[in-house]
């Protein structure tokens, strides 16, 4: 746990993602990644010298998931939590039965998260995005699109007036996923049908291959990320390397 805040704390620090008297909302989709987020954050919020809010919420697809496990483990963190109900999935798989369903789905579970902070007069959103996950979407733009981009650790979308923040860029996907079984976090199974189906799993199953050869290929990329440097990855100070050593 100690460790793990640490992380956390030293990429907040980095990218300036919290300022004092911030009310966080906290993306969560029931998946190890949100819920290891939220209990970090929740963490955090005990000592930082920058006081913040946290608020949970769920955008429900649609899809029969049950989030009463969510609800008692945000009850345990004295986190307010809300469950969205939207009708995404069906409107996805049953009535445009989409062949390539990830974009869309994204933009409007990303869409329904914004509005939803808005409505409680949230402007910061964090997601569950980590080390891995980084890595994976910087090679998806170089391969699938030609492009040398990737996410933000802050962004700005200057429509919404949302600043979206990724605090566990530090932290291997491996790491989270020892950590949701350590803690015993109540992680909803996911029910979308293109799960385990996609082009990132393509991307997953590359870099998995290539690190038998080159076993710090994702150090690599993700230093050069940071050296570059990409849009707003260039951490303040010098350069920083995270310190998490579990791939």
């Amino acid at each position: 746990m100690q460790k793990l805040l640490g992380l956390v704390r030293r990429c907040v620090e980095d990218y300036d993602m919290i300022s004092a008297g911030d009310r966080i909302g906290v993306g969560v989709s029931g998946g190890k990644d949100s819920l290891v987020l939220l209990q970090l954050l929740s963490g955090l919020r005990q000592f930082s010298d920058k006081p913040f809010s946290l608020e949970a919420i769920t955008i429900d697809m649609g899809l029969g998931m049950d989030f009463s496990g969510v609800q008692k483990f945000c009850d345990s963190l004295d986190v307010p939590y809300t469950v969205v109900k939207t009708q995404i999935g069906p409107i996805i798989f049953d009535y445009r039965k989409e062949k390539n369903p990830c974009s869309m789905c994204s933009k409007m579970r990303r869409g329904a998260l914004n509005q939803a902070i808005l409505d409680r007069g949230i402007t910061k959103l964090a997601l569950g995005h980590h080390y891995d996950d980084a890595v994976e979407t910087f090679l998806m733009s170089l391969i699938f699109e030609g492009r040398i981009s990737c996410f933000q650790p802050v962004t700005y979308l200057d429509r919404t007036g949302v600043t979206q923040i990724r605090p566990m860029l530090y932290i291997h996907d491996r790491t989270i996923e020892h950590f949701a079984q350590r803690m015993e976090l109540p992680v909803v199974a996911n029910r979308c049908p293109a799960d385990k189906n996609t082009k990132r799993e393509e991307i997953k199953q590359l870099i998995f291959d290539l690190s038998n050869t080159y076993p710090d290929l994702k150090e690599r990329i993700f230093g050069a990320m940071q050296r570059y440097p990409l849009a707003q990855w260039e951490p303040k100070g010098r350069y920083k390397r995270p310190v998490d050593d579990e791939k």
